[in-house]
């Protein structure tokens, strides 16, 4: 039901993006809009993964320089039944996590350190295994092809008046002037309903992947202040970095990509109380509560 919904909004968000092609410049308008998604959302399909993570500066670690977080995560990927994504860590003490690439083969996986510094052992390996949840639904592909539609239609809004077709196939001026202001508003109520779906599924596959919902619940009921209180810097300079995080950062409710914390943990909650007996991690943790070490080894 899930993925119906997300053809059906994507589908209605591709539409848009044609339809306010057309208002601008008719039929030709129209096909030229189509054009221009696919073209986008295939660049998209080749390099989201490597914008995402230059965007955030991320470094890639290994067995070697960070054993305890890259070890987890292959534990993770294995019980997914997912191949081995690449592993990243971010310098932010924004409490974070994301995931990215086009399909599961090559996909990557990272964390801030203010999210590894926060949590426990077990709650960091529940979200990881919410990340790993995305790679596995293909959520990574599907929320940066929304993205970017999303982007383009906005940018077609605020030039549209500029670039529109003659005679009949020319909008009339109040159309134009309603389409530049409801297309973007729009765009970004199917955007955020595309991602909140996207997430729960992922909140149930961490479930499901972890064998402990409690602990991704109390990572998110940890998180989810301090996200929104430190500033990502990535998500400053281009705000649709926000809704690949597992929590919001900066933004209010009504305009989150996000369900509301309170109904995901307590959505996981009655996870736990359904489900079978937690399967742990093997992977010990280190002495105290971080999953990494003062020298930001893992």
């Amino acid at each position: 039901m899930n993925g119906l919904k997300t053809a059906m909004l994507l589908a209605a968000l591709t539409a848009l993006f044609m339809g306010l092609g057309y208002m601008f410049g008719g039929s030709g308008g129209a096909m030229i809009a189509l054009v221009v998604a696919a073209g986008m959302n295939l660049f998209t399909f080749w390099n989201a993964d490597k914008i995402v993570l230059r965007m955030h500066n991320a470094r890639e670690v290994d067995a070697r320089s960070a054993p305890q977080f890259y070890g987890m995560v292959a534990e993770l990927s294995q019980r997914a039944g997912l191949p081995m994504p690449r592993v990243y860590i971010v310098d932010s003490a924004n409490p974070n996590a994301f995931a990215t690439g086009r399909n599961p083969e090559n996909a990557a996986v990272a964390a801030t350190t203010g999210l590894l510094d926060m949590l426990t052992h077990d709650e960091v390996a529940a979200v990881m295994a919410h990340e790993l949840g995305h790679v596995r639904n293909r959520d990574t592909l599907i929320m940066t092809m929304v993205a970017t539609i999303a982007g383009a239609i906005s940018m077609i809004a605020n030039f549209g008046l500029f670039f529109g077709g003659r005679g009949n196939d020319r909008a009339s001026p109040f159309a134009a002037i309603a389409a530049m202001l409801m297309a973007p508003f729009a765009a970004m109520i199917v955007q955020m309903a595309i991602s909140r779906t996207r997430e729960y599924g992922a909140d149930r596959a961490a479930a499901e992947i972890s064998g402990d919902p409690r602990a991704l619940a109390s990572a998110l009921s940890k998180i989810a202040g301090p996200a929104r209180a430190i500033p990502s810097h990535a998500a400053q300079g281009n705000p649709a970095a926000a809704q690949l995080y597992i929590v919001p950062t900066g933004i209010s409710d009504l305009f989150s990509t996000h369900p509301a914390t309170e109904k995901r943990i307590a959505a996981l909650m009655a996870l736990e109380g359904s489900g079978p007996a937690p399967a742990r991690s093997t992977v010990p943790p280190r002495s105290g509560r971080s999953a990494l070490d003062p020298n930001r080894r893992g």
